[in-house]
């Protein structure tokens, strides 16, 4: 059985800063992570595999040589195999373009059973890849996944709700998305950490891939960003002290004078 990880490198949001003259994301000297919800992803998989051994899990990723770093992490934490698709034909890729990119690359992997993909990526929120590569690999989908289990080519799954979750089953092959309530992601381990830069991590352009230039980059992206910016506070916080029925008191004054109450 194999688990294909999607998986991406993103800013640290914590250090995210934008260019006021060109709205675009400072990316320099910036410090590049794992995104949240792929680890989340990741170690779904990796869980499985601790339960039987005959899982092979794979990392796969888009993105500059540099996610060559990001992807020995994964291979640290108890992945198998890793991936990066990187040519400069990919940049300026949107969801749509880079879902193309991604599900061609794992029709080249084949004899995959589960995809796991995170929710989302911090850097973009847009939750659109993973669906996309299920639809474009035709397979079943499931997103929002806060709990799931695997047996005989079937796999159960908790998809969570604003105001709940429901509970559905569905055979493989099939794209899970996962939040953070799945699970803890765990850390690298160090006997793996040495291992992980003995292995080979393979590197395909779109030269090796079976899609076209006009599919992929700017040019195949109709994702167009008016404006980013960064949302400037327009009045100043109030600070209650006191006790908690004081605080309590207060608060309610100071609601009914913005007439919010």
């Amino acid at each position: 059985m194999k688990i294909i990880v999607c998986v991406k490198q993103v800013p640290d949001t914590t250090e995210v800063k934008i260019d006021p003259k060109t709205g675009t994301l400072i990316r320099d000297g910036v410090p590049s992570i794992l995104n949240p919800d792929d680890a989340n992803a990741l170690e779904g998989a990796l869980a499985l595999k601790d339960a039987n051994s005959d899982i092979t899990v794979d990392v796969l990723t888009m993105g500059p040589p540099q996610a060559d770093y990001m992807l020995r992490e994964c291979l640290s934490m108890g992945a198998d195999n890793a991936f990066l698709i990187s040519d400069r034909a990919f940049a300026g890729s949107d969801t749509w373009a880079t879902s193309n990119a991604l599900a061609s690359a794992i029709k080249k992997m084949d004899n995959y059973d589960i995809i796991f993909a995170g929710r989302q990526a911090i850097d973009g929120d847009t939750a659109q890849v993973g669906p996309q590569i299920a639809e474009k690999l035709n397979i079943s989908q499931v997103t929002y996944v806060q709990k799931m289990s695997y047996e005989n080519g079937e796999v159960t799954v908790e998809r969570q709700l604003e105001d709940g979750y429901e509970v559905l089953k569905a055979k493989t092959p099939i794209l899970l998305t996962a939040v953070k309530e799945l699970n803890s992601p765990r850390y690298m381990a160090v006997d793996k950490i040495f291992d992980a830069y003995q292995k080979e991590v393979t590197v395909w352009s779109i030269d090796d891939l079976d899609i076209e230039p006009s599919e992929v980059g700017l040019k195949a992206s109709p994702t167009r960003v008016a404006k980013s910016f960064v949302p400037q506070n327009t009045t100043e916080g109030i600070f209650l002290e006191g006790t908690p029925e004081k605080i309590v008191e207060d608060l309610i004054v100071s609601l009914k004078e913005i007439h919010v109450i």
